[in-house]
């Protein structure tokens, strides 16, 4: 697998994990010619230590535990996996299932454009209204200098 092919792969498994368990399972619905896949790995719940930075950008340290849903499945010549936050086995299960379907050349296009792009712009726009959520309760505090006699 060549970088722009990985970079791509990062980026759907991303959106497929970061979408809600309803429009997976919408996408799964609308999807003609639904493959045959067998289980490599079932879904299975986890924890996983999660790192963070000190302002963004110091030495890393252990912040914390987060719950995983991890699955792996067959579909005829491909691998999917996916890693979920929390513990919906579903989502992981077709997380999994799409990613197999993405590494087809002949299915990559048409999953891109029908499935990955939507989510993407769901995403976005669930993104969008959080951050203005959060931007009208924002304070500006300002301290002010008392002259010096």
């Amino acid at each position: 697998m060549n970088q722009i092919q990985t970079e791509n792969r990062q980026h759907w498994m991303s959106v497929l994990a970061r979408t809600s368990l309803a429009d997976i399972q919408a996408a799964w619905s609308t999807l003609s010619n639904k493959p045959k896949y067998s289980f490599l790995r079932q879904p299975e719940t986890g924890l996983a230590m999660i790192q963070a930075r000190t302002n963004g950008s110091g030495s890393p340290f252990n912040m914390g535990e987060i719950t995983l849903t991890r699955c792996a499945v067959a579909i005829s010549n491909t691998i999917g996996h996916a890693f979920i936050a929390g513990r919906d086995k579903r989502h992981a299960e077709l997380a999994a299932v799409f990613d197999g379907l993405l590494q087809d050349p002949d299915r990559n296009a048409h999953l891109t454009e029908a499935v990955i792009k939507p989510m993407e712009e769901k995403l976005m726009e669930q993104r969008q209204t959080k951050a203005k959520k959060v931007a009208s309760t924002r304070v500006d505090f300002f301290t002010m200098v008392r002259g010096e006699d």
